[in-house]
């Protein structure tokens, strides 16, 4: 069976994430004993305080350790991926899995990352909103003729995200709503991630990664850019995606027309399974970050 890991993004973050699976395997524990940084990747995990694992910069490098030690215990068991993908910070995870960075440098390269996109957008001066039940084409009429506001996540049929300053934001979800959105929900974010707004960090995002060294990725790598593989440079693939939006629902199409009969979500929560259920409900997702999640996916691809 051809299986892709797909893995979490920023908000799926959880007090407690990776415990569990750290006390357990050996494998995992191996991974989060390697996230020596300016902060306690382990510590933050485990205990928190929730108010701080939220932070961009804590939050980032916290989901990166997390999903990288999910997927080695998953390993651990021979299950691997014939493609990865992850939803923005998850293009992270996904990389690393893949061999393109060192543990140790992908978790300071998104500590990094995470900073300069906290400093990119002073507190309260943007947002993002999630628009339920609109065809993408026509919440892309609606906005094409607001300044300051563009299109972050396509994450699937019916649930695109909305991003920018946070004026133009709220008259965008106003004329959704009235154009027909079924709902237009604002979303508890630091800022607007995925806009033009990023320009600045963006620049800075491509010097911090030029200090490091990257490899060709080992498996098939699913891009945020594009929803399909790419051959461009690796660091001007990840300067664009800080900036750009995320294809996430055209990079599981992607998969599945060339192969993939089900997905492995790796990391806290369950957001991308939902994702992957309303863009092909024929396709199987099991979502792993428990003891008793991964038994699940165990049970299941013994049976096939």
């Amino acid at each position: 069976m051809k299986l892709g890991f797909i893995f979490a993004g920023q908000g799926a973050q959880y007090v407690g994430m990776g415990k569990e699976l750290y006390e357990q395997y050996e494998v995992a524990r191996d991974v989060f004993n390697q996230a020596h940084i300016d902060i306690d990747v382990k510590k933050v995990c485990f205990e928190g305080p929730e108010d701080i694992l939220n932070e961009t910069s804590y939050a980032q490098p916290c989901l990166l350790t997390t999903s990288l030690a999910i997927a080695r215990v998953i390993e651990s068991y021979g299950i691997y991926p014939d493609y990865v993908a992850g939803l923005s910070l998850g293009e992270y995870s996904a990389l690393t899995y893949a061999g393109a960075f060192d543990l140790q440098d992908a978790i300071a390269i998104v500590r990094r990352r995470g900073q300069l996109m906290s400093e990119a957008l002073p507190a309260g001066t943007t947002s993002m909103a999630a628009v339920l039940a609109m065809d993408a084409s026509r919440i892309e009429d609606v906005i094409k003729d607001i300044d300051d506001v563009t299109i972050a996540n396509y994450n699937c049929p019916g649930q695109i995200v909305i991003t920018g300053k946070k004026e133009a934001v709220e008259k965008a979800s106003e004329k959704l709503k009235e154009a027909g959105a079924k709902r237009v929900i604002p979303l508890k974010v630091s800022g607007a991630f995925h806009s033009p707004l990023l320009e600045d960090a963006s620049m800075k995002l491509k010097a911090e990664l030029e200090k490091y060294d990257i490899h060709q990725p080992q498996i098939p790598v699913v891009y945020n850019i594009s929803g399909k593989e790419e051959d461009g440079n690796l660091i001007d693939i990840l300067t664009k995606q800080i900036k750009s939006s995320v294809y996430f629902y055209q990079s599981l199409q992607y998969m599945i027309a060339h192969g993939v009969e089900a997905f492995v979500e790796i990391g806290p929560g369950k957001a991308l399974s939902a994702f992957v259920k309303k863009t092909d409900k024929s396709i199987p997702v099991y979502s792993v970050d428990s003891i008793e999640s991964l038994n699940q996916l165990l049970g299941a691809l013994k049976d096939e």
